[in-house]
């Protein structure tokens, strides 16, 4: 496996890291990992090699404010920013990996990302793969952290608060919570515009979830206390393309991919891309 890093132009001229493995051969196909609130792609290992193993080519970035890119830690203006730079990095892709299929895989908070991105412009994407996503919020959108969001978001928009995030609920795995507890590019805080933007945003996604015209797996773990599993529940009801499928993985904890068992849901994940190439 062959790793490179380099960065990439985002939306205001910002530069944003990323990342990427390809296998040892011409990669059957291309997955754009979009990782979650606070993380980074380094956390995705797990998805890295048990799909360059199979003969995938995997490509990760760090949102703005996130990890190894720049800007104020979670922070955003608007909600566009987010979607102008995932379009800015599958545009490096596609020039990369010239005729190579493409899908994304989007967590958590790269899931709103994907889905509010698919709501707009799915051309060039052959399907994607959306986990544990926030359509019943439940380990940061608390109603005290919304009423200051709302209220401060139009007067002191870069004001940060903590997101009182439960790292235990993350994963069954013991290592996991303490790698992520330990991880000096994870961040805590987030500021109120970027929570305001995200719940905007997450209405739109419910509004025009049978807008989304592309092959879709939505999984998520039924035991996930950051995001309920009756959300994606609602969504996959909502959606009305023929070709979509979810997976609720019984005890499952919010990072499937880092949970326990994230072998057999690194398996599901690998048989619908064969599916779908």
């Amino acid at each position: 496996m062959k790793h490179e890093e380099s960065s990439f132009q985002g939306t205001h001229g910002l530069e944003l890291y990323y990342q990427y493995w390809q296998p040892d051969a011409e990669p059957r196909a291309i997955i754009a990992v979009i990782h979650g609130v606070g993380e980074h792609s380094g956390r995705y290992m797990n998805v890295v090699n048990p799909l360059t193993a199979h003969g995938y080519g995997v490509y990760a970035y760090d949102h703005r404010g996130h990890g190894r890119s720049p800007g104020q830690r979670v922070h955003i203006n608007h909600w566009s920013e987010y979607r102008e730079d995932l379009k800015a990095f599958l545009d490096v892709v596609a020039k990369q990996k010239p005729g190579r299929p493409s899908f994304i895989f989007g967590h958590s908070m790269g899931a709103l990302i994907a889905l509010e991105y698919l709501s707009h412009r799915p051309q060039g994407l052959k399907g994607a793969i959306i986990s544990g996503a926030p359509i019943a919020p439940a380990g940061v959108a608390k109603p005290y952290l919304v009423a200051v969001a709302r209220t401060l978001s139009g007067v002191w928009p870069r004001f940060s608060v903590n997101l009182g995030l439960d790292i235990t609920a993350i994963s069954r795995d013991p290592d996991v919570v303490k790698a992520i507890a330990a991880d000096p590019l994870v961040s805590r805080t987030a500021t109120v515009r970027w929570g305001t933007e995200s719940l905007n945003t997450l209405a739109w996604v419910k509004a025009h979830a049978p807008e989304i015209n592309l092959p879709i797996l939505l999984i998520h773990g039924e035991a996930d206390r950051l995001n309920l599993a009756q959300g994606t529940r609602a969504l996959f009801d909502a959606m009305t393309h023929a070709d979509r499928t979810l997976r609720i993985y019984p005890g499952g904890y919010h990072e499937l991919h880092n949970d326990i068992g994230h072998e057999q849901v690194m398996a599901d994940i690998r048989q619908w891309l064969d599916q779908h190439l």
